[in-house]
């Protein structure tokens, strides 16, 4: 196969020509007019979009697109298959809905959108693959097999060299029917990774197919469901917002492609914060309008808090081994005392769990009376993440590992730093016992589990 020409332009306009004028003079110099168009249907395969997703070409661009196609006689029509994952690109219909809402509408661009694959993502043609190892047959949306003429209309993916990347996906893995996606993808299925799961249940949430289940507080995925889309990989979490400054992270060793810190949780100020992004993984921007932060955040950046993280978190690493290990005491000290708390249950694995975390749920009594009463008495406590501080609702954490949700009403979180004492810990556990049998002989539900007219459930 010969080697093809690549025209290439770069994103500067002048007073004299705007983005959608280049492109136009970009394809004609490419060689567009030398396509035989006249009174032929011409394919435009492009992204649309999720709903509320921004990483998607914008519709004016597939408009000028469109419009040369016309201009040299030609009836174009944008393109997409349906997807296999959960989302507004389902089926026809709602794939349909999200292009217009989108933008793609034929009053901005100039054509109608037909989903090629149909209404249910079945309306496909057998393509024979010549020599095909894992694929024979390939399954295409009819109407991109219907039309005379194919453009595929991407954004640029990489380094220069290989930013046919996006145009080949586009055509290769968007051409398929959901039959052809379930085929494609159907030689590479996730795994878990037992000792590395948290049991936090996204992937089930994600999943259209049932396929993940939580068995023991570790996910399990039955391949004979699974369809390969990966979706459960991408809200798998690798947030290290916990262990930054207290246990060793190897970015590379490890292959963590997105990896978040806070300054908070050691000892730095709050507000300030690292999103380690690996090379090659593509992000949508968060607030438009700088060029801060790569031009993935505008707004000034607090400079004295950056630097105080910075300076926070080496202080941190420089005794790592030291704080940890006196953590460790102070930890398990804390975990045997609370454990002697009868229908007292620990949240998580006894030794594979943070340096200075100890989470427990207490039967009988409700969280929020437990935090003001230990307020009270001086000690600072939680009874689920910050990031819930405002939900009522129980932890899905808890609920997820198995923890039935009159149980997970009773969680008490307790976070340790290497400045608390050997005798801090003790005031905790003689406090914590007091308060848990205060407020379980206030509770007629509980005299009635003492009483033996309901069953204690742990």
């Amino acid at each position: 196969m010969a080697a093809s020409k690549v025209y290439y332009a770069n994103m500067r306009t002048s007073f004299n020509e705007n983005l959608p004028q280049k492109l136009e003079r970009l394809i004609k110099t490419a060689g567009i007019g030398e396509i035989d168009f006249e009174k032929k249907y011409a394919a435009v395969k492009i992204h649309f979009g999720e709903p509320g997703n921004l990483a998607f070409l914008r519709p004016n661009y597939a408009a000028v697109v469109v419009k040369v196609i016309k201009e040299l006689g030609g009836k174009a029509f944008l393109t997409d298959c349906n997807t296999l994952y959960v989302g507004g690109r389902k089926n026809a219909l709602d794939h349909m809905d999200a292009a217009y809402g989108n933008g793609f509408s034929p009053f901005s661009t100039g054509c109608h959108v037909i989903i090629a694959d149909g209404l249910k993502g079945t309306d496909e043609v057998l393509v024979p693959v010549e020599g095909g190892e894992y694929v024979k047959e390939a399954k295409i949306g009819r109407a991109v097999m219907d039309a005379d003429v194919f453009i595929t209309l991407t954004h640029f993916k990489g380094h220069e060299a290989t930013g046919f990347g996006g145009a080949l996906k586009n055509i290769g893995m968007g051409c398929g029917s959901r039959a052809g996606k379930i085929e494609m993808h159907s030689a590479g299925k996730p795994y878990i990774d037992k000792e590395a799961c948290i049991g936090c249940g996204r992937c089930i949430k994600i999943c259209a197919h049932d396929a993940p289940s939580i068995t023991d507080k570790k996910a399990d995925i039955d391949h004979d469901k699974c369809v390969g889309c990966g979706r459960c990989i991408g809200v798998c979490p690798m947030d290290a917002v916990q262990a930054a400054g207290h246990l060793p992270i190897h970015v590379r060793e490890e292959n963590i492609d997105l990896l978040s810190l806070s300054a908070h949780k050691f000892h730095g100020p709050k507000g300030a914060g690292v999103l380690y992004v690996r090379r090659g993984i593509p992000l949508t921007n968060l607030i438009e309008g700088g060029a801060q932060e790569r031009g993935r955040r505008g707004g000034t950046e607090n400079v004295p808090a950056i630097m105080g993280m910075a300076a926070a978190l080496e202080e941190a690493c420089a005794d790592m081994e030291g704080s940890r290990e006196k953590l460790f005491r102070l930890r398990d000290r804390l975990i045997d005392g609370l454990s002697r708390i009868p229908h007292a249950v620990l949240n998580g694995d006894r030794v594979s769990r943070l340096p200075g975390n100890v989470n427990f749920c207490f039967e009988g009594i409700e969280g929020e009376s437990l935090l003001l009463l230990l307020d009270d008495r001086g000690i600072c406590a939680s009874s689920g993440s910050a990031c819930t501080s405002g939900s009522l609702d129980p932890s899905h954490v808890l609920l997820a590992i198995g923890r039935p949700h009159e149980v997970a009403h009773g969680s008490l979180r307790l976070s340790l730093s290497a400045d608390n004492t050997e005798e801090e810990v003790e005031e905790i556990l003689r406090a914590v016992p007091e308060v848990v049998d205060y407020l379980r002989n206030m509770s007629p539900l509980w005299k009635d589990k003492v009483n033996g007219r309901k069953e204690f459930v742990i």
